[in-house]
């Protein structure tokens, strides 16, 4: 039965045994079988088992064989050879000694020696030979059980070579060209299945593309296999009998060719399903006709197809059925992958080549993913691929499929210096040995690193990688490091070498340099050569530091939107400040802080404009989460106090100074929104409250040659009212004064020279800070500062219903205490009436319909305006206002001037149904944040969402969307204005 030498625990151990007390059961079970002279060596064959991935798991296979199918396995352990190729290939695959269990009499696989896997056309035969004119379930189930046949072979190949990494390429190769064979079989045996007549299925031609890793011969053991199905018209010849098939009839019937072929490898059956056959990549994706013609094909690559639809062509290959038609879909559309680099969009589909892939990775599986974590495959593939496609369109050597060919070719082009081909290409083929032994493990497809330490031990032993778990995991993630930094050594290195003409193996040329420039999204690559050579040339500290960031951070820069703008910016930053070594220490020392650095640079011109003002500013980015918080009010207020009494008599001085604390205060909140550290919740009140510190200040300086006793305020309005700025908001303020020692007639002119000094001392043509008056007593017409009693008299007497739902955001902000809270007192009176008559109410909806056919830009798409937009502030405040005229004298809660609070009170007070209250909430801060990012983003006040699609990227960015979610945030605004729309009218029309 087993060894005649006693086995023993420590035996076990040695060999990799794990589960010590289960296996010397199971021996012992073997051994007392009765009646039985199958033989499993253990202690006379101990290399065997020393070299099995998983022992226990081999033992355990080998007794259910023996169990099951003693008599196929007998020749197999009279043989020490074929005993060794059995054990080995039942301790690296439980999903193959499953099979075997399942098929016993494919035992006999593992009686010939080990050889290198076959090419397509033997394959080929060989499913042909097993299918043998059959159909249906029985032709699945013969094609399947060969196949898995020669994946048995291949798995042994393998698993028993010196060098998985080194056998990888030949192992890859094979398993495409088995998936070749077996899609042809599939084929076959569909044109016997399929409902039409035999000549006319004999007569029309369906050819299959393999795309991805199928085309380029790298499959995995477990996979799906991406196609695209092409059919084509044809005309019998003469003397021929084949029958005349019309474009709509080949089209009919290569359509339920392909779908039958499919359901071939992918049926349930006895014998279980190959793989998925995907044909997601075809023209159109899932909405496309499954087989098109190759003159559609061609029709849609050159009017509608998409970027990413070129790229993925770069792998296409002729795999089964029509192979002359293959080759020739193959031949039409090669131009078009060559010369996608320079088409519209393709910038934007590169940034886009790994976010379309990785968008719905669970957080958990990040670190253990081999393929599209960071370091993993899709690293290097993405950055092979894009040289390619760079390179590609004038240098035809560059132009093949295999990740490690293309490597090479590149290398030997000089696009890529030959020590990172040889360092990378082994990564390479380290993390797919590593995905294809986790695949072959149960035949399942996952490129997830196992988290179990004993699949981990089993994982090194099968790929031989290394000794232990702990090991393999060292030594993988020393490869995902490496792996990371390849983009940068492969791709920016050699244009800053080129450049900066330091010493380096690759020299590209200026044009080599230029395409690699534009492929990333620079639309002035030449202007980025002049950056980039000013900041790297030379032999100062300087130079020799950035020589070494620039790599990481052009890429940075890169997975913007505005990279051109991002660079110059970056080149302004650093000339000013020089030599600091802070600053050239922070970069160096902290990713985080340069990734931030580029990252507003980017996406900001707003911001961008500010730090060269203020470049100190960068050094917020070391420490976020305590410098780019809002300062309090309190302690701006000291600030500026203590600049006004600083600089004594010296008022543009002063001035000056305020100004700067407005924009460095800015500046810092700027930065802690577009870096996700400042919510709109949080930046409303802080841009209100730097406003106020400024107005504070300018007031100390505007009012110190006023007379004695005259007392001055400024009532915040609108949204500063609200405390809801946003960047690039007007400050709505009305002025008031009062005194009771100074004639009226002198406190009126000295009142009217410190509204003028206060517009003076903050007038900033690098950061536009409006006092906007419209809102007073008689609008534009009347006088630009009253006294309280003027204002009392007037809004006892004259007011209009405008003016009173003006009020409701009348707060005191700056100047004398008592006389801010004196105003609010008088405004309370006229802003919640005891009563507000039906005539009024309709005086403010008519108001509101007037201000939306009247006031909106001519030209404005309404559903697009983010202030007076349908469904947009302008509703959401209206709506809450007038809900705040009728009821806020008899519900105190409604007396805020914050909108969200109102609509909170109102709603709590069940004048507003909680469904309502959250569609208009939901409007009024995307349309709110909205505002803000579009001022970010392009530097200027809009308030219209833009159609042109990189601003509205952009934007996208800012509001924390995904990268191309230029239409979801279109589609999201209209969705969520037009609900709150529905709402407003409902509710404020009664419509």
């Amino acid at each position: 039965m087993t060894s005649r030498t006693e086995t023993s625990r420590s035996q076990l151990a040695r060999l990799g045994f794990a589960d010590l007390s289960g296996s010397l059961e199971r021996i012992a079970a073997l051994e007392a079988r009765p009646g039985s002279d199958l033989r499993v060596p253990i202690a006379d064959a101990e290399s065997v088992w020393a070299a099995t991935a998983d022992p226990d798991g081999a033992l355990l296979a080998l007794e259910r064989l023996i169990e099951s199918a003693p008599e196929q396995l007998r020749p197999v352990l009279a043989d020490p050879g074929a005993t060794e190729r059995l054990v080995r290939l039942l301790g690296a695959s439980t999903g193959l000694a499953e099979f075997l269990q399942r098929r016993p009499d494919e035992l006999a696989l593992v009686l010939d020696p080990v050889a290198p896997p076959w090419s397509q056309e033997r394959y080929t035969a060989s499913l042909d030979q097993a299918v043998d004119g059959s159909s249906g379930e029985t032709a699945r189930r013969r094609l399947r059980v060969r196949y898995r046949r020669h994946l048995a072979q291949i798995a042994l190949f393998d698993v028993l070579h010196p060098s998985p990494t080194e056998a990888f390429p030949d192992v890859a190769a094979g398993l495409a060209d088995l998936a070749g064979a077996a899609l042809d079989a599939a084929v076959t045996v569909a044109r016997r299945e399929v409902p039409f007549p035999v000549a006319d299925v004999a007569a029309t031609p369906l050819a299959v593309i393999a795309m991805g890793k199928a085309g380029a011969r790298e499959l995995n053991y477990v996979s799906d296999v991406d196609v695209i199905f092409v059919t084509e018209p044809t005309e019998p010849t003469e003397g021929d009998d084949a029958p005349r098939i019309s474009t709509d009839r080949a089209v009919l019937i290569a359509t339920r060719l392909a779908i039958a072929a499919t359901h071939v490898i992918t049926d349930l059956a006895a014998e279980p399903a190959l793989w998925e056959v995907d044909a997601n990549l075809r023209p159109e994706g899932k909405d496309g006709a499954l087989v098109r013609t190759l003159e559609s094909h061609v029709a849609y690559y050159e009017r509608w197809a998409k970027g990413w639809e070129f790229q993925a062509l770069l792998k296409a290959r002729a795999i089964a059925g029509s192979m002359d038609l293959g080759e020739r879909y193959v031949a039409a559309v090669e131009p078009f992958v060559w010369q996608s680099s320079k088409r519209p969009g393709f910038v934007e589909s590169v940034q886009r080549m790994r976010e379309r892939v990785t968008a719905h990775i669970p957080d958990a599986q990040v670190d253990r993913q081999l393929k599209l974590g960071p370091g993993g495959l899709r690293d290097v593939e993405f950055t092979v691929q894009l040289l390619q496609l760079v390179h590609g369109r004038d240098d035809e050597s560059v132009r093949v499929r295999s990740t490690l060919e293309a490597m090479d070719a590149l290398a030997t082009a000089g696009y890529v210096g030959r020590p990172e081909a040889a360092r990378f290409g082994p990564d390479y083929a380290l993390l797919r040995v590593l995905e294809h032994h986790i695949q072959l493990r149960r035949l399942q497809r996952t490129h997830l690193m196992p988290s179990d330490e004993d699949e981990l031990r089993v994982l090194a032993r099968s790929t031989r990688l290394a000794s232990s778990a702990s090991a393999l995991q060292d030594r993988w993630r020393s490869v995902k490091l490496e792996v990371r930094g390849l983009h940068e050594r492969l791709f920016y290195r050699p244009m800053l070498a080129a450049v900066a003409s330091t010493a380096g193996e690759i020299v590209l040329t200026s044009s080599q340099v230029s395409d690699r420039l534009t492929a990333i999204g620079f639309l002035d690559p030449d202007g980025a050569v002049t950056h980039i050579r000013a900041l790297t040339q030379g032999t100062t500290r300087r130079a020799a530091i950035q020589r070494n960031l620039l790599p990481v951070l052009l890429r940075w820069m890169a997975e913007g939107l505005a990279p051109d703008r991002a660079l110059l910016a970056f080149r302004r930053l650093s000339d000013t400040l020089g030599e600091s070594s802070w600053f050239l220490r922070m970069l160096r020392d902290s990713s985080g802080a340069a990734h931030s650095l580029t990252t507003v640079l980017s996406e900001s011109a707003f911001l961008s404009g500010l730090l060269e003002r203020f470049p100190e500013a960068v050094a917020w980015l070391d420490e976020p989460d305590t410098l780019l918080k809002p300062r309090p009010l309190p302690a701006l207020l000291a600030e500026t106090g203590a600049t006004t009494a600083r600089h004594g008599d010296a008022v543009d001085t002063a001035a000056s100074l305020l100004r700067g604390v407005r924009r460095r205060e800015t500046l810092r909140l700027g930065m802690a929104a577009v870096l996700g550290h400042l919510d709109v919740d949080g930046l409303g009140p802080a841009l209100s409250d730097v406003t106020e510190a400024t107005l504070s200040g300018a007031l100390d300086l505007a009012r110190r040659d006023a007379p004695q006793g005259l007392e001055f305020g400024v009532i915040a309005m609108g949204r500063y009212g609200g405390r809801e700025l946003g960047f690039g908001s007007d400050a709505d303020v009305l002025f008031v004064y009062r005194s009771s020692t100074v004639p009226n007639e002198v406190a009126a002119r000295a009142s009217q020279v410190i509204v003028r000094e206060l517009n003076r001392l903050t007038e900033d043509a690098l950061h536009p800070f409006d006092l906007d008056i419209d809102l007073r007593p008689e609008g534009k017409n009347g006088p630009v500062v009253r006294s309280i009693d003027s204002y009392a008299a007037y809004y006892a007497r004259w007011s209009l219903t405008w003016e009173a739902q003006a009020l409701l955001r009348a707060r005191g902000a700056v100047g004398d205490a008592q006389l801010l809270r004196d105003f609010e007192h008088l405004a309370d009176r006229t802003r919640y009436p005891a009563a507000i008559e039906d005539r009024e109410v309709r005086e403010v909806r008519r108001i509101k319909a007037r201000v939306e056919s009247e006031r909106l830009p001519r030209g404005a798409d309404p559903a697009r305006h983010l202030k007076l937009g349908r469904g947009s502030l302008s509703d959401v405040e209206w709506f809450v206002q007038l809900l705040q005229l009728q009821h806020g004298h008899e519900q105190p809660s409604l007396r805020t001037t914050s909108t969200l609070e109102a609509l909170q009170a109102a709603t709590d007070a069940g004048w507003v149904a909680p469904e309502d209250a959250e569609r208009l909430a939901a409007a009024w801060r995307f349309a709110s944040r909205t505002r803000s990012a579009l001022v970010l983003w392009s530097g200027r006040t809009t308030d219209v969402l833009p159609v042109e699609r990189t601003q509205l990227e952009g934007i996208a960015r800012l509001l924390e969307y995904p990268p191309g979610s230029a239409s979801q945030l279109e589609e999201d605004y209209l969705a969520v204005t037009r609900r709150s729309r529905q709402v407003f009218e409902r509710e404020f029309y009664g419509a």
